[in-house]
Protein backbone atom coordinates (compact mmCIF):
# COMPACT_ATOMS: atom_id res chain seq x y z
CA UNK A 1 0.00 0.00 0.00
CA UNK A 2 3.32 2.28 0.24
CA UNK A 3 5.35 3.23 -2.08
CA UNK A 4 3.90 5.08 -4.86
CA UNK A 5 1.10 7.43 -4.04
CA UNK A 6 -2.01 5.11 -3.92
CA UNK A 7 -5.32 7.34 -4.77
CA UNK A 8 -7.83 7.85 -2.02
CA UNK A 9 -10.68 5.37 -3.89
CA UNK A 10 -7.72 2.51 -4.66
CA UNK A 11 -6.46 2.86 -1.09
CA UNK A 12 -10.18 3.14 0.17
CA UNK A 13 -11.10 -0.06 -1.53
CA UNK A 14 -7.79 -1.93 -0.30
CA UNK A 15 -8.43 -1.13 3.21
CA UNK A 16 -11.79 -2.30 3.29
CA UNK A 17 -10.80 -6.11 1.30
CA UNK A 18 -7.82 -6.24 3.79
CA UNK A 19 -10.32 -5.71 6.38
CA UNK A 20 -12.85 -8.56 5.34
CA UNK A 21 -9.65 -11.04 4.97
CA UNK A 22 -8.48 -10.12 8.85
CA UNK A 23 -12.26 -10.59 9.83
CA UNK A 24 -12.60 -13.76 8.07
CA UNK A 25 -9.52 -15.20 9.69
CA UNK A 26 -10.93 -14.65 13.57
CA UNK A 27 -10.49 -13.16 16.89
CA UNK A 28 -6.49 -13.99 16.58
CA UNK A 29 -6.03 -11.23 13.80
CA UNK A 30 -8.49 -8.66 15.75
CA UNK A 31 -4.69 -6.30 16.43
CA UNK A 32 -4.11 -6.10 12.60
CA UNK A 33 -7.96 -5.57 11.92
CA UNK A 34 -8.45 -2.68 14.79
CA UNK A 35 -5.51 -0.62 13.42
CA UNK A 36 -6.69 -0.68 9.62
CA UNK A 37 -10.47 0.01 10.69
CA UNK A 38 -8.96 3.24 12.52
CA UNK A 39 -6.75 3.93 9.14
CA UNK A 40 -9.35 3.90 7.37
CA UNK A 41 -11.61 5.99 9.50
CA UNK A 42 -8.85 8.16 9.31
CA UNK A 43 -8.96 8.34 5.65
CA UNK A 44 -12.54 9.04 6.07
CA UNK A 45 -12.29 12.23 8.47
CA UNK A 46 -9.52 13.17 6.24
CA UNK A 47 -9.58 16.84 6.29
CA UNK A 48 -7.03 19.27 4.52
CA UNK A 49 -7.22 23.04 6.73
CA UNK A 50 -6.49 26.17 5.00
CA UNK A 51 -6.44 29.26 7.12
CA UNK A 52 -7.19 32.08 5.33
CA UNK A 53 -5.35 34.92 6.34
CA UNK A 54 -4.99 39.05 5.64
CA UNK A 55 -5.24 42.26 7.39
CA UNK A 56 -8.74 44.01 7.85
CA UNK A 57 -10.81 45.08 4.83
CA UNK A 58 -8.11 43.01 2.59
CA UNK A 59 -11.36 41.51 1.08
CA UNK A 60 -11.00 37.86 2.95
CA UNK A 61 -14.82 37.18 3.66
CA UNK A 62 -15.21 38.13 0.23
CA UNK A 63 -12.74 35.83 -1.08
CA UNK A 64 -14.34 32.88 1.10
CA UNK A 65 -17.65 33.66 -0.20
CA UNK A 66 -16.35 33.27 -3.61
CA UNK A 67 -15.11 30.10 -3.01
CA UNK A 68 -18.37 29.07 -1.23
CA UNK A 69 -19.90 30.35 -4.99
CA UNK A 70 -22.37 32.90 -2.64
CA UNK A 71 -22.47 35.51 -0.32
CA UNK A 72 -22.97 33.23 3.43
CA UNK A 73 -19.70 35.11 5.89
CA UNK A 74 -20.25 38.78 6.59
CA UNK A 75 -18.33 40.95 4.97
CA UNK A 76 -16.44 44.48 5.74
CA UNK A 77 -17.03 43.79 9.08
CA UNK A 78 -14.70 43.99 12.23
CA UNK A 79 -13.94 40.74 14.23
CA UNK A 80 -14.66 40.51 18.11
CA UNK A 81 -12.08 38.46 19.60
CA UNK A 82 -10.11 35.56 18.58
CA UNK A 83 -13.19 33.86 17.46
CA UNK A 84 -12.56 31.18 14.58
CA UNK A 85 -15.28 30.25 12.02
CA UNK A 86 -14.34 26.91 9.97
CA UNK A 87 -16.40 26.32 6.95
CA UNK A 88 -16.68 22.58 6.37
CA UNK A 89 -18.26 20.29 3.78
CA UNK A 90 -21.82 19.81 3.86
CA UNK A 91 -24.27 18.16 2.23
CA UNK A 92 -26.64 21.54 2.62
CA UNK A 93 -26.01 24.28 4.03
CA UNK A 94 -25.86 24.82 8.03
CA UNK A 95 -23.65 26.30 11.09
CA UNK A 96 -23.26 25.85 14.85
CA UNK A 97 -22.51 28.40 17.18
CA UNK A 98 -20.36 27.13 20.04
CA UNK A 99 -20.17 29.33 23.27
CA UNK A 100 -18.32 29.41 26.45
CA UNK A 101 -20.23 28.88 28.90
CA UNK A 102 -21.04 25.28 27.72
CA UNK A 103 -24.49 25.73 26.73
CA UNK A 104 -25.96 23.66 23.79
CA UNK A 105 -24.64 25.08 19.93
CA UNK A 106 -26.97 27.03 18.11
CA UNK A 107 -27.41 26.67 14.93
CA UNK A 108 -29.49 24.52 11.93
CA UNK A 109 -29.92 24.27 8.40
CA UNK A 110 -31.16 26.92 6.49
CA UNK A 111 -32.74 27.11 2.72
CA UNK A 112 -30.47 29.72 1.23
CA UNK A 113 -27.43 31.83 1.54
CA UNK A 114 -29.38 35.03 2.60
CA UNK A 115 -30.88 33.16 5.57
CA UNK A 116 -27.65 31.39 6.45
CA UNK A 117 -25.81 34.58 6.71
CA UNK A 118 -27.93 36.34 8.41
CA UNK A 119 -27.92 33.87 11.29
CA UNK A 120 -24.44 34.33 11.14
CA UNK A 121 -24.68 37.81 11.61
CA UNK A 122 -26.54 37.74 14.84
CA UNK A 123 -22.95 35.91 16.26
CA UNK A 124 -20.27 37.61 14.14
CA UNK A 125 -20.70 41.41 13.68
CA UNK A 126 -20.32 44.44 16.22
CA UNK A 127 -24.16 45.01 15.12
CA UNK A 128 -25.34 41.87 16.29
CA UNK A 129 -23.23 41.13 19.27
CA UNK A 130 -21.62 44.22 20.30
CA UNK A 131 -18.39 43.06 22.41
CA UNK A 132 -19.31 39.35 21.87
CA UNK A 133 -22.24 39.58 24.46
CA UNK A 134 -23.18 36.48 23.39
CA UNK A 135 -19.57 34.21 24.72
CA UNK A 136 -18.73 33.27 21.11
CA UNK A 137 -15.99 31.09 21.30
CA UNK A 138 -16.02 29.53 17.61
CA UNK A 139 -18.29 28.99 14.51
CA UNK A 140 -18.87 26.01 12.24
CA UNK A 141 -20.21 26.91 8.93
CA UNK A 142 -21.70 23.56 6.46
CA UNK A 143 -21.49 24.07 2.85
CA UNK A 144 -21.82 22.17 -0.05
CA UNK A 145 -19.26 24.13 -2.41
CA UNK A 146 -16.70 21.84 -4.68
CA UNK A 147 -14.00 23.33 -3.27
CA UNK A 148 -15.20 21.79 0.20
CA UNK A 149 -16.19 18.21 -1.05
CA UNK A 150 -12.83 17.63 -2.05
CA UNK A 151 -11.84 17.51 1.12
CA UNK A 152 -10.79 21.01 2.68
CA UNK A 153 -11.87 22.83 5.56
CA UNK A 154 -11.78 26.67 5.08
CA UNK A 155 -10.69 28.71 8.58
CA UNK A 156 -11.38 32.21 8.32
CA UNK A 157 -9.17 33.93 11.03
CA UNK A 158 -9.48 37.31 12.69
CA UNK A 159 -7.95 40.24 10.73
CA UNK A 160 -5.08 41.86 11.89
CA UNK A 161 -4.17 45.59 11.43
CA UNK A 162 -7.06 47.25 13.35
CA UNK A 163 -7.97 44.12 15.74
CA UNK A 164 -5.68 43.47 19.11
CA UNK A 165 -2.63 42.25 18.91
CA UNK A 166 -3.66 38.72 20.68
CA UNK A 167 -5.97 38.16 17.96
CA UNK A 168 -3.16 38.07 15.69
CA UNK A 169 -1.18 36.28 18.41
CA UNK A 170 -4.51 33.86 18.36
CA UNK A 171 -3.77 33.21 14.98
CA UNK A 172 -0.26 32.20 15.14
CA UNK A 173 -0.95 29.91 17.71
CA UNK A 174 -2.48 27.60 16.11
CA UNK A 175 -1.43 27.97 12.22
CA UNK A 176 0.87 24.79 13.17
CA UNK A 177 -2.65 22.43 12.63
CA UNK A 178 -3.48 23.52 9.33
CA UNK A 179 -2.01 22.59 6.40
CA UNK A 180 -1.52 25.72 4.17
CA UNK A 181 -3.03 29.19 4.27
CA UNK A 182 -4.07 32.07 1.63
CA UNK A 183 -2.39 34.93 2.35
CA UNK A 184 -4.77 37.92 1.21
CA UNK A 185 -2.90 41.35 0.33
CA UNK A 186 -4.53 44.14 -1.94
CA UNK A 187 -3.48 47.03 -3.78
CA UNK A 188 -5.31 49.78 -1.70
CA UNK A 189 -2.91 50.12 -0.12
CA UNK A 190 0.07 47.80 -1.03
CA UNK A 191 1.43 45.49 0.95
CA UNK A 192 2.29 47.07 4.69
CA UNK A 193 4.87 46.80 7.13
CA UNK A 194 2.30 45.06 9.68
CA UNK A 195 1.63 42.31 6.83
CA UNK A 196 5.24 41.47 6.28
CA UNK A 197 5.61 41.10 10.03
CA UNK A 198 2.48 39.16 10.37
CA UNK A 199 3.61 36.90 7.30
CA UNK A 200 7.68 36.27 8.63
CA UNK A 201 6.12 34.82 11.86
CA UNK A 202 3.20 32.74 9.56
CA UNK A 203 6.17 31.81 7.54
CA UNK A 204 7.66 29.67 10.86
CA UNK A 205 4.35 27.58 11.25
CA UNK A 206 2.95 26.69 7.78
CA UNK A 207 4.76 25.22 5.16
CA UNK A 208 2.58 26.42 2.34
CA UNK A 209 1.43 29.70 1.65
CA UNK A 210 -0.30 30.67 -1.79
CA UNK A 211 -0.23 34.42 -2.13
CA UNK A 212 -3.72 36.52 -3.38
CA UNK A 213 -3.65 39.89 -4.88
CA UNK A 214 -6.98 40.98 -4.39
CA UNK A 215 -9.09 44.54 -5.79
CA UNK A 216 -6.95 44.42 -9.10
CA UNK A 217 -10.35 45.07 -10.64
CA UNK A 218 -9.52 48.45 -9.54
CA UNK A 219 -6.50 48.89 -11.39
CA UNK A 220 -5.26 49.45 -14.72
CA UNK A 221 -2.77 47.10 -16.70
CA UNK A 222 0.27 49.11 -15.84
CA UNK A 223 -0.69 49.50 -12.09
CA UNK A 224 -1.44 46.10 -11.70
CA UNK A 225 1.86 44.78 -13.45
CA UNK A 226 3.55 47.75 -11.01
CA UNK A 227 1.54 46.04 -8.31
CA UNK A 228 2.60 42.75 -8.43
CA UNK A 229 6.27 43.47 -9.20
CA UNK A 230 5.74 45.21 -6.21
CA UNK A 231 4.20 42.50 -3.96
CA UNK A 232 7.17 39.94 -5.40
CA UNK A 233 9.68 42.54 -4.40
CA UNK A 234 8.47 42.75 -0.82
CA UNK A 235 8.58 38.75 -0.42
CA UNK A 236 11.74 38.26 -1.89
CA UNK A 237 13.86 40.91 -0.32
CA UNK A 238 12.05 41.27 3.23
CA UNK A 239 10.34 37.95 3.85
CA UNK A 240 13.15 35.63 1.77
CA UNK A 241 10.42 33.72 -0.69
CA UNK A 242 11.89 32.95 -3.98
CA UNK A 243 11.23 35.23 -6.52
CA UNK A 244 9.26 32.60 -8.76
CA UNK A 245 6.86 32.46 -5.65
CA UNK A 246 3.71 32.37 -7.19
CA UNK A 247 0.98 34.98 -6.41
CA UNK A 248 -2.14 35.19 -8.11
CA UNK A 249 -4.18 38.36 -9.47
CA UNK A 250 -7.65 38.12 -8.33
CA UNK A 251 -10.66 40.25 -8.09
CA UNK A 252 -12.83 38.97 -4.94
CA UNK A 253 -15.71 40.76 -5.71
CA UNK A 254 -16.11 40.08 -9.55
CA UNK A 255 -15.98 35.93 -8.67
CA UNK A 256 -18.20 36.01 -6.74
CA UNK A 257 -20.55 38.16 -8.81
CA UNK A 258 -19.76 35.61 -11.55
CA UNK A 259 -20.52 32.89 -9.62
CA UNK A 260 -23.73 33.88 -7.94
CA UNK A 261 -25.03 34.88 -11.82
CA UNK A 262 -23.41 31.54 -13.48
CA UNK A 263 -21.18 34.00 -15.44
CA UNK A 264 -18.51 31.63 -16.43
CA UNK A 265 -16.43 34.43 -18.28
CA UNK A 266 -16.66 36.60 -15.24
CA UNK A 267 -15.62 34.09 -12.71
CA UNK A 268 -12.32 33.08 -14.94
CA UNK A 269 -11.75 36.74 -15.78
CA UNK A 270 -11.44 37.61 -12.00
CA UNK A 271 -8.93 35.44 -11.35
CA UNK A 272 -10.65 33.16 -8.84
CA UNK A 273 -10.96 30.37 -11.57
CA UNK A 274 -7.23 29.75 -11.74
CA UNK A 275 -7.07 29.95 -8.04
CA UNK A 276 -9.84 27.17 -7.70
CA UNK A 277 -8.08 25.20 -9.83
CA UNK A 278 -4.60 25.45 -8.07
CA UNK A 279 -6.32 24.26 -4.72
CA UNK A 280 -8.19 21.61 -6.38
CA UNK A 281 -4.72 20.50 -7.61
CA UNK A 282 -3.32 20.80 -4.49
CA UNK A 283 -5.53 18.77 -2.83
CA UNK A 284 -6.15 15.72 -5.14
CA UNK A 285 -2.30 15.66 -5.90
CA UNK A 286 -0.02 17.35 -3.42
CA UNK A 287 -1.85 17.46 0.13
CA UNK A 288 -4.08 14.35 -0.54
CA UNK A 289 -1.44 11.92 -2.18
CA UNK A 290 0.80 12.73 0.81
CA UNK A 291 -1.95 11.93 3.23
CA UNK A 292 -3.09 8.80 1.73
CA UNK A 293 0.96 7.36 1.39
CA UNK A 294 1.28 7.77 4.83
CA UNK A 295 -1.66 5.93 5.80
CA UNK A 296 -0.51 3.65 3.29
CA UNK A 297 2.86 2.83 4.94
CA UNK A 298 0.67 2.01 8.54
CA UNK A 299 -1.44 -0.18 6.40
CA UNK A 300 1.58 -2.14 5.13
CA UNK A 301 2.88 -2.46 9.06
CA UNK A 302 -0.51 -3.94 9.98
CA UNK A 303 -0.64 -6.44 7.14
CA UNK A 304 3.20 -6.99 7.99
CA UNK A 305 2.09 -8.28 11.86
CA UNK A 306 -0.96 -10.10 10.10
CA UNK A 307 1.93 -12.01 7.43
CA UNK A 308 4.14 -12.86 10.55
CA UNK A 309 1.63 -14.35 12.79
CA UNK A 310 0.68 -16.68 9.59
CA UNK A 311 3.88 -17.23 8.92
CA UNK A 312 4.40 -18.21 12.44
CA UNK A 313 1.73 -20.70 12.00
CA UNK A 314 2.61 -22.09 9.15
CA UNK A 315 6.38 -22.84 10.52
CA UNK A 316 4.67 -24.45 13.29
CA UNK A 317 2.68 -27.25 11.82
CA UNK A 318 5.47 -27.85 9.68
CA UNK A 319 7.83 -28.76 13.26
CA UNK A 320 7.15 -31.77 15.49
CA UNK A 321 5.38 -31.06 18.69
CA UNK A 322 7.98 -31.85 20.58
CA UNK A 323 10.38 -29.34 18.34
CA UNK A 324 7.35 -26.75 18.77
CA UNK A 325 7.11 -26.88 22.39
CA UNK A 326 11.14 -26.29 22.73
CA UNK A 327 11.22 -23.31 20.95
CA UNK A 328 8.13 -21.94 22.69
CA UNK A 329 9.84 -22.31 25.89
CA UNK A 330 13.22 -20.64 24.47
CA UNK A 331 11.27 -17.88 23.11
CA UNK A 332 8.78 -17.34 26.70
CA UNK A 333 12.59 -16.31 27.72
CA UNK A 334 12.88 -13.56 25.61
CA UNK A 335 9.09 -12.77 25.97
CA UNK A 336 10.31 -12.25 30.02
CA UNK A 337 13.43 -10.32 29.08
CA UNK A 338 11.06 -7.71 26.89
CA UNK A 339 8.59 -7.31 29.81
CA UNK A 340 10.94 -6.44 31.98
CA UNK A 341 12.57 -4.04 29.36
CA UNK A 342 9.47 -2.87 29.06
CA UNK A 343 8.79 -2.41 33.54
CA UNK A 344 12.26 -0.22 33.19
CA UNK A 345 10.66 1.98 30.31
CA UNK A 346 8.14 2.55 32.24
CA UNK A 347 10.06 3.89 35.18
CA UNK A 348 12.22 5.80 32.56
CA UNK A 349 9.04 7.64 31.32
CA UNK A 350 7.64 8.34 34.85
CA UNK A 351 10.69 10.33 36.01
CA UNK A 352 10.47 12.35 32.51
CA UNK A 353 6.89 12.61 33.40
CA UNK A 354 8.05 14.47 36.70
CA UNK A 355 10.76 16.14 35.55
CA UNK A 356 8.55 18.08 33.08
CA UNK A 357 6.01 19.03 35.78
CA UNK A 358 8.64 20.51 37.83
CA UNK A 359 9.61 22.51 35.11
CA UNK A 360 6.73 23.92 34.65
CA UNK A 361 6.14 24.86 38.07
CA UNK A 362 9.21 27.29 37.85
CA UNK A 363 7.80 28.51 34.09
CA UNK A 364 4.66 28.85 36.22
CA UNK A 365 6.13 30.97 38.68
CA UNK A 366 8.35 33.14 36.67
CA UNK A 367 4.84 33.98 34.54
CA UNK A 368 3.11 34.80 37.58
CA UNK A 369 6.04 37.49 38.50
CA UNK A 370 5.97 38.85 34.58
CA UNK A 371 2.11 39.12 34.89
CA UNK A 372 1.79 40.80 38.01
CA UNK A 373 4.73 43.54 37.44
CA UNK A 374 3.29 43.79 33.63
CA UNK A 375 -0.05 44.65 35.10
CA UNK A 376 0.37 46.36 38.15
CA UNK A 377 2.49 49.19 34.95
CA UNK A 378 -0.97 49.40 33.29
CA UNK A 379 -2.31 50.38 36.40
CA UNK A 380 0.14 52.59 37.30
CA UNK A 381 -0.33 54.22 33.51
CA UNK A 382 -3.72 54.39 33.98
CA UNK A 383 -3.60 56.15 36.66
CA UNK A 384 -0.93 58.93 35.42
CA UNK A 385 -2.71 59.20 32.38
CA UNK A 386 -6.23 59.80 34.40
CA UNK A 387 -4.76 62.17 36.58
CA UNK A 388 -7.24 61.09 38.75
CA UNK A 389 -8.23 57.95 40.74
CA UNK A 390 -10.81 56.37 38.40
CA UNK A 391 -11.56 53.07 39.25
CA UNK A 392 -13.48 52.01 35.52
CA UNK A 393 -11.31 53.54 33.53
CA UNK A 394 -8.05 51.22 34.73
CA UNK A 395 -10.37 48.88 35.08
CA UNK A 396 -11.01 48.46 31.42
CA UNK A 397 -7.41 49.08 30.53
CA UNK A 398 -6.92 46.12 32.64
CA UNK A 399 -9.33 43.60 30.78
CA UNK A 400 -7.84 45.04 27.44
CA UNK A 401 -4.35 44.10 28.68
CA UNK A 402 -4.93 40.72 30.32
CA UNK A 403 -5.85 39.07 26.74
CA UNK A 404 -2.59 41.02 24.94
CA UNK A 405 -0.55 39.80 27.49
CA UNK A 406 -1.59 36.15 27.74
CA UNK A 407 -1.84 35.26 24.52
CA UNK A 408 1.48 36.33 23.77
CA UNK A 409 2.26 33.93 26.78
CA UNK A 410 -0.02 31.25 25.45
CA UNK A 411 2.22 30.50 22.05
CA UNK A 412 5.29 31.08 24.04
CA UNK A 413 4.47 28.55 26.77
CA UNK A 414 3.25 26.09 24.26
CA UNK A 415 5.95 25.87 22.03
CA UNK A 416 8.33 25.74 24.76
CA UNK A 417 6.70 22.99 26.61
CA UNK A 418 5.75 21.10 22.80
CA UNK A 419 9.61 21.15 22.45
CA UNK A 420 10.57 19.94 25.80
CA UNK A 421 8.20 16.99 25.67
CA UNK A 422 9.57 16.47 22.35
CA UNK A 423 12.72 15.94 23.89
CA UNK A 424 11.87 14.04 26.49
CA UNK A 425 9.85 11.95 24.45
CA UNK A 426 12.85 10.87 21.81
CA UNK A 427 15.07 8.29 23.73
CA UNK A 428 11.76 6.33 24.74
CA UNK A 429 10.16 6.05 21.20
CA UNK A 430 14.02 4.81 20.08
CA UNK A 431 13.44 2.68 22.77
CA UNK A 432 9.75 1.44 22.37
CA UNK A 433 10.03 0.64 18.46
CA UNK A 434 13.48 -1.65 19.49
CA UNK A 435 11.61 -3.45 22.14
CA UNK A 436 8.62 -4.33 19.57
CA UNK A 437 11.37 -5.29 17.18
CA UNK A 438 13.49 -7.53 19.56
CA UNK A 439 10.44 -9.44 19.93
CA UNK A 440 9.71 -9.85 16.20
CA UNK A 441 13.30 -10.67 15.77
CA UNK A 442 13.61 -13.24 18.32
CA UNK A 443 10.46 -14.34 17.30
CA UNK A 444 11.98 -14.85 13.44
CA UNK A 445 14.95 -16.08 14.75
CA UNK A 446 13.29 -19.05 16.80
CA UNK A 447 10.78 -20.42 14.18
CA UNK A 448 13.33 -19.15 10.82
CA UNK A 449 10.43 -16.93 8.69
CA UNK A 450 11.57 -13.40 7.20
CA UNK A 451 10.75 -9.92 9.46
CA UNK A 452 10.20 -7.39 7.60
CA UNK A 453 10.92 -3.89 8.79
CA UNK A 454 8.20 -1.57 9.84
CA UNK A 455 7.63 1.27 7.39
CA UNK A 456 6.02 3.59 9.37
CA UNK A 457 6.73 4.51 13.57
CA UNK A 458 3.48 6.27 13.75
CA UNK A 459 2.65 4.03 16.78
CA UNK A 460 5.20 5.66 18.95
CA UNK A 461 3.50 9.43 17.35
CA UNK A 462 1.32 11.57 19.13
CA UNK A 463 -0.95 13.06 16.69
CA UNK A 464 -3.54 16.01 17.26
CA UNK A 465 -6.12 16.80 15.40
CA UNK A 466 -6.34 20.35 14.21
CA UNK A 467 -8.32 22.36 16.59
CA UNK A 468 -8.45 25.73 17.49
CA UNK A 469 -8.71 27.05 21.19
CA UNK A 470 -10.13 29.91 22.28
CA UNK A 471 -9.31 31.43 26.08
CA UNK A 472 -11.62 33.56 27.24
CA UNK A 473 -9.94 35.33 30.22
CA UNK A 474 -11.71 35.91 33.42
CA UNK A 475 -11.14 40.03 33.26
CA UNK A 476 -14.82 40.95 34.04
CA UNK A 477 -13.95 42.53 37.49
CA UNK A 478 -17.48 43.35 38.35
CA UNK A 479 -16.16 46.67 40.10
CA UNK A 480 -16.88 46.91 44.00
CA UNK A 481 -19.64 49.86 44.51
CA UNK A 482 -18.48 52.52 46.47
CA UNK A 483 -19.36 52.16 49.97
CA UNK A 484 -20.60 54.43 52.47
CA UNK A 485 -17.80 54.88 54.38
CA UNK A 486 -16.03 55.28 50.63
CA UNK A 487 -18.12 58.60 50.21
CA UNK A 488 -17.55 59.24 53.83
CA UNK A 489 -14.40 59.54 53.68
CA UNK A 490 -11.61 62.10 53.01
CA UNK A 491 -10.43 61.65 48.97
CA UNK A 492 -7.09 60.99 49.52
CA UNK A 493 -8.28 57.76 52.09
CA UNK A 494 -10.79 57.20 49.32
CA UNK A 495 -8.34 57.00 46.46
CA UNK A 496 -5.98 54.91 48.83
CA UNK A 497 -8.75 51.83 49.23
CA UNK A 498 -9.64 51.94 45.08
CA UNK A 499 -5.70 51.89 44.60
CA UNK A 500 -5.82 48.62 46.78
CA UNK A 501 -8.63 47.32 45.68
CA UNK A 502 -7.01 47.77 41.84
CA UNK A 503 -3.88 45.36 43.08
CA UNK A 504 -5.98 43.12 44.70
CA UNK A 505 -7.90 42.44 41.62
CA UNK A 506 -4.44 42.93 39.57
CA UNK A 507 -3.00 39.56 41.92
CA UNK A 508 -6.69 37.65 41.61
CA UNK A 509 -6.28 37.88 37.64
CA UNK A 510 -2.66 36.86 37.64
CA UNK A 511 -3.24 34.26 40.14
CA UNK A 512 -6.83 33.20 37.80
CA UNK A 513 -4.94 33.07 34.72
CA UNK A 514 -1.42 31.58 35.21
CA UNK A 515 -3.58 28.96 36.39
CA UNK A 516 -5.72 28.36 34.41
CA UNK A 517 -2.15 28.23 31.64
CA UNK A 518 -0.58 26.17 34.52
CA UNK A 519 -3.46 23.15 34.80
CA UNK A 520 -3.71 23.14 30.86
CA UNK A 521 -0.11 22.70 30.56
CA UNK A 522 0.17 20.08 33.32
CA UNK A 523 -3.08 18.12 31.30
CA UNK A 524 -1.25 18.18 28.32
CA UNK A 525 1.82 16.68 30.05
CA UNK A 526 0.18 14.03 31.79
CA UNK A 527 -2.24 13.28 28.67
CA UNK A 528 0.62 13.00 26.00
CA UNK A 529 2.85 10.44 28.69
CA UNK A 530 -0.08 8.25 29.69
CA UNK A 531 -1.29 7.64 25.79
CA UNK A 532 2.71 6.83 25.26
CA UNK A 533 2.90 4.48 27.86
CA UNK A 534 -0.31 3.27 26.80
CA UNK A 535 0.73 2.57 23.25
CA UNK A 536 3.37 1.17 23.91
CA UNK A 537 1.87 -1.40 26.23
CA UNK A 538 -0.61 -2.20 23.82
CA UNK A 539 1.50 -2.38 20.97
CA UNK A 540 4.30 -4.96 22.71
CA UNK A 541 1.04 -6.57 23.56
CA UNK A 542 -0.18 -7.24 20.51
CA UNK A 543 3.30 -7.91 18.98
CA UNK A 544 3.56 -10.90 21.90
CA UNK A 545 0.01 -12.21 21.03
CA UNK A 546 1.21 -12.41 16.85
CA UNK A 547 4.29 -13.89 17.46
CA UNK A 548 3.89 -16.66 21.03
CA UNK A 549 0.20 -16.10 20.70
CA UNK A 550 0.37 -17.72 16.99
CA UNK A 551 2.06 -20.56 17.85
CA UNK A 552 0.83 -21.61 21.07
CA UNK A 553 -2.34 -21.66 19.49
CA UNK A 554 -1.24 -23.65 16.88
CA UNK A 555 0.23 -25.98 19.46
CA UNK A 556 -2.76 -26.28 21.01
CA UNK A 557 -4.66 -27.44 18.04
CA UNK A 558 -2.21 -30.03 17.02
CA UNK A 559 -2.33 -31.32 20.39
CA UNK A 560 -6.23 -31.78 20.34
CA UNK A 561 -6.32 -33.12 16.71
CA UNK A 562 -4.69 -35.56 14.74
CA UNK A 563 -4.34 -35.15 11.19
CA UNK A 564 -4.67 -31.15 11.52
CA UNK A 565 -1.72 -30.02 10.30
CA UNK A 566 -2.93 -30.25 6.21
CA UNK A 567 -6.18 -28.49 6.84
CA UNK A 568 -4.68 -25.77 8.63
CA UNK A 569 -1.47 -25.82 6.45
CA UNK A 570 -3.82 -25.53 3.22
CA UNK A 571 -5.91 -22.61 4.60
CA UNK A 572 -3.21 -20.18 6.15
CA UNK A 573 -1.35 -20.37 2.65
CA UNK A 574 -4.33 -19.44 0.79
CA UNK A 575 -4.70 -16.47 3.43
CA UNK A 576 -1.04 -15.59 3.00
CA UNK A 577 -1.16 -15.65 -0.10
CA UNK A 578 -4.53 -13.52 -0.36
CA UNK A 579 -2.62 -10.60 2.22
CA UNK A 580 0.29 -10.49 -0.10
CA UNK A 581 -1.58 -9.89 -3.10
CA UNK A 582 -2.90 -7.22 -1.41
CA UNK A 583 0.11 -5.94 0.64
CA UNK A 584 2.22 -5.97 -3.15
CA UNK A 585 1.32 -2.42 -4.45
CA UNK A 586 1.54 -3.62 -7.97
CA UNK A 587 -2.05 -5.34 -7.96
CA UNK A 588 -5.74 -4.17 -7.45
CA UNK A 589 -7.46 -5.03 -4.30
CA UNK A 590 -9.88 -7.32 -6.29
CA UNK A 591 -6.71 -9.90 -7.14
CA UNK A 592 -6.68 -10.69 -3.94
CA UNK A 593 -10.12 -12.20 -3.45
Amino acid sequence: MGGTSPSMGDLQARLSTALAQLDALGDGFSGPAARLRELRGRLDRGRFHLAVLGQFKRGKSTLLNALLGEAVLPSAVVPLTAIPTFVRPGTTRGARVHFADGRSPSGGSFADAAALAAFLAEFVTETGNPENRRGVVSVEVLHPAPVLARGAVLIDTPGIGSTLRHNTEATLNFLPQCDAALFLVSADPPVTEVEVAFLREVRSKVSRIFFLLNKVDYLGPDERHEAEAFLRRVLTEQVGLPPTTPIFSVSARDGLAGRQTGDAQRWMRSGMERVEEHLLDFLANDKTAAFAEAIGRKADDALDDALMRLRLEARALEMSIAELEQRLASFAVRIAEAERERIAAGDLLAGDQRRLHEQLEVAASELRQEAREYLRGVVHAALAREGRVNEAAVQGAIEEAIPRFFEHRVGRTTSDLQQRMDAALEPHRARAAALVDAVRAAAAELFEISQPAPESTEIFELVADPAWVTHRWPVTLNPIPPTLTDRLVPEAVRNKRIRKRLFDQVEALVRRNVENLRWTAYQSIDVTFRRFGRILDERLAATIAATQGATRATLERRRQAEGVAAEEAARIAAAIAKLEAIRNRGQGPDSAL
